[in-house]
């Protein structure tokens, strides 16, 4: 009889505690949510306003803002070219070359411009080009961005009567989108190229004129459509996303790091789902 008040006390420490996990728990996940509202929330807003000011103002100041843009598309796609190139040659090497290989083996090789197709041309080639886009370039951007905002600069251009979003966001965004499309096109034809050498090299039995003839059997209008969307819309979420986090809120210098690993993160969220979403259409196109 002694031990039984013992037991009902342990009894309510432990529905207090079982209680207060709870609680916490659901405290940590309405804090995310909340945050995850704002921050859609923010980037629409900032996305509608870029999107504005190009409608209106693309051809305003054209001396001085189509200049921006090339030196974006420079920045992010000539520049670029090397390793672009190189991750082009090695996926196809291990990509397509395998594939190419492994399909011979079972005497499938008629299938080899679906598959390359499907894993290159519609998935791979885009998702890998706007990665390397964005690590190259977004990061830079967020950087930039984020010092010239707590150093006050944003406010200095301001205070001169210069639209920041104009001058500094709408040149990211239409060189971005523009780099990340030319860089895609760049990547696949690479990858394709060098997985039919691997393939010639191991002596797969596919001659140039049939695996050409392949790709092409595979290839319909509705893959040109989507590929240049996805470059597209790829460079313009990147574009959007950095800018968005350099620019949105007044920073301290640092800051600037964390608001850098937001972007990046963010950047590769909704690129992956936007991605999904292509996919979808895709399957019901």
């Amino acid at each position: 009889m002694e031990n039984a008040p013992a037991a009902a006390s342990f009894g309510e420490r432990q529905s207090r505690s079982r209680t207060r996990f709870i609680r916490n728990y659901l405290n940590w996940i309405g804090r995310r949510v909340l945050r995850l509202t704002y921050t859609v929330h923010g980037l629409g807003a900032f996305g509608l306003i870029t999107l504005g000011v190009i409608m209106t103002k693309f051809y305003v100041a054209s001396r001085v803002i189509h200049p921006l843009i090339r030196a974006q598309i420079h920045r992010a796609g000539v520049r670029l070219l090397p390793i672009v190139g190189f991750v082009a040659f090695a996926l196809g090497l291990v990509v397509i070359g395998q594939t190419v290989s492994l399909l011979s083996r079972v005497g499938a090789t008629n299938y080899a411009g679906i598959i390359m197709v499907t894993v290159v041309v519609r998935e791979l080639g885009p998702l890998i080009t706007a990665l390397l886009v964005l690590a190259r370039i977004g990061t830079a951007i967020v950087i930039e961005l984020g010092t010239a905002r707590a150093l006050g600069e944003v406010e200095a251009l301001e205070a001169l009567g210069i639209d920041p979003i104009h001058y500094l966001v709408v040149p990211r965004v239409a060189g971005l989108a523009i780099s990340i499309l030319s860089l895609t096109i760049y990547l696949i034809l690479i990858a394709l190229f060098s997985g039919y050498l691997f393939a010639f090299l191991q002596d797969v039995p596919l001659r140039p004129g049939d695996y050409f003839s392949q790709l092409a059997a595979s290839l319909r209008w509705e893959d040109f459509v989507l590929l240049a969307l996805k470059g597209v819309s790829f460079g313009v979420i990147i574009a959007t996303v950095t800018c968005y986090h350099g620019l949105a809120r007044p920073l301290q210098i640092e800051e600037v790091a964390h608001a850098t690993t937001r972007a990046v993160v963010e950047s590769v969220v909704v690129c992956t789902l936007l991605d999904a979403v292509f996919i979808i259409v895709y399957l019901i196109m």
